[in-house]
């Protein structure tokens, strides 16, 4: 079965703080862009907090959908979200909601994905979720360029590199121990596809309560970083050449004790249900605009190419396809089950991007949406004409082809619901699109030494 939420009180909390000596509290919610924002809370103060939230000029605090002349937002804090931060053993850490004047804000992203799973409970499901977050340890150089911190990492192929691990080997166990220390299971750290680059995982559980680690997992390994002297980065291509940072979901719906995405009879031999295939159905409908959101920057597309990176794969496949054990495909099945998207990145906002993932499997499974055939082959060795042939779609090739996409999926605009004048989407759009105005407005290093004595 599937972990979900610890039902906490108040006075659970205060025992946990008494025993650990906790003094503070960050009351943390985060914009648009995942942007953690919090206010720092002395202990004494905690009732108020859990009574009258926090107080903070939404405007200030990034993309959250206000102007200058609105009112404060209030954090109001989610009391199972309670996170004593390891390294820093007398400050606790709650993931908040956001209000304004007493009403749940509609721009809050964890406020869209709470409704969105509501709307799923409504029809009989529990969202699970598992996060896979890829980060580089890198440095920055006195001329402002990044370099990997590891000056020894220059394998080709480095991934699951021994040696690689060994000389890293304090900063994955702290963080490891960290992260078992809050109870979240890690079970595996590994040395990634890229130089620099690690993934460490831990287990799955409700979406919510995933979303909330994810964030809370991205603040520490900065953190830590940081105090090493070193940068963490999840940004989903830092460098041109080498393999980008992805944020794969894992993914099923369950009804109690029960994994509804589970069939060992399966006839088609992965381990899943009817269910399973019209939700895999329903990402493959909605994936071109859903990308908008789950790889929601300009340095996205550059992560989702068809080429390959020095060690031969990108690992973030631009087909819109599903398959067996096979990570060519958008959509793999690792094992019987659950879906994994490959495709989602380290700069998404896990809250939205939990959102459209389900509101896209849900719409499948509602209308029953057949996905075809697995695919068994390599994506990666197939001709464009031989894609053509088998009908294989690709993914919006830049942010403002996946921002026109997502204009007009209805189902992905329901699901992100509607601020006060407008529809979510619409907000969204808006500021991806000033975004990609902004980088296409840069005149790049590459075009002047490609063009500047041409002409």
């Amino acid at each position: 079965m599937a972990t979900t939420r610890t039902a906490l009180s108040l006075d659970d909390i205060r025992r946990d703080a008494d025993e650990r000596g906790i003094e503070f509290y960050f009351a943390q919610f985060v914009d648009m862009y995942a942007r953690p924002s919090a206010k720092l809370i002395p202990a004494e103060y905690l009732e108020d907090l859990v009574t009258d939230g926090a107080g903070f000029a939404g405007f200030a605090a990034g993309e959250l959908g206000q102007v200058p002349s609105d009112p404060d937002i209030a954090a109001m804090p989610d009391l199972q979200s309670y996170t004593p931060v390891p390294w820093q053993p007398n400050l606790g850490r709650f993931a908040c909601d956001v209000y304004v004047e007493g009403e749940e804000w509609p721009y809050d992203p964890r406020t869209i994905l709470r409704r969105q799973l509501e709307r799923a409970r409504q029809k009989g499901f529990e969202f699970m979720m598992g996060l896979e977050l890829e980060y580089f340890l890198i440095r920055q150089t006195d001329g402002g360029k990044i370099e990997v911190a590891d000056p020894l990492d220059t394998l080709e192929k480095p991934c699951y590199d021994l040696k690689g691990l060994t000389r890293n080997y304090e900063f994955l166990t702290t963080v490891s121990r960290y992260v078992n220390q809050l109870g979240w299971g890690n079970y595996a750290n590994d040395h990634e596809d890229a130089n620099g680059q690690f993934e460490q995982n831990f287990h799955y559980t409700d979406a919510l309560t995933s979303c909330d680690r994810g964030i809370f997992f991205r603040y520490m390994v900065h953190t830590l970083a940081q105090q090493r002297g070193l940068l963490a980065t999840f940004m989903p291509k830092p460098f041109s050449h080498l393999t980008g940072n992805g944020c794969h979901f894992h993914m099923s719906l369950w009804d109690g004790d029960t994994n509804t995405f589970l069939d060992d009879d399966d006839p088609r031999g992965l381990g899943l249900s009817e269910t399973a295939y019209h939700f895999i159905g329903g990402l493959k409908k909605h994936a071109k605009a859903y990308i908008a959101v789950t790889a929601p920057t300009v340095n996205s597309y550059k992560r989702l190419r068809v080429g390959a990176p020095t060690s031969g794969a990108t690992w973030s496949p631009v087909y819109v396809t599903y398959g067996y054990n096979n990570r060519t495909q958008m959509l793999r099945i690792p094992g019987p089950g659950r879906v994994e998207d490959r495709t989602i990145d380290g700069a998404c906002n896990p809250y939205l991007a939990a959102t459209v993932v389900l509101a896209a499997g849900l719409d499948g499974i509602e209308n029953k949406l057949d996905p075809g055939d697995p695919n068994p082959g390599n994506l990666y060795q197939a001709s464009e004409d031989e894609l053509k042939k088998r009908g294989v779609e690709l993914l919006p090739a830049n942010l403002l082809d996946a921002t026109r996409e997502l204009e007009k999926d209805d189902v992905i605009r329901e699901a992100l619901g509607r601020g006060r004048d407008e529809d979510y989407v619409d907000y969204f759009i808006r500021v991806k699109r000033n975004e990609w105005t902004q980088y296409h407005e840069q005149v790049t290093p590459w075009e002047v030494n490609e063009y500047l004595t041409r002409f």
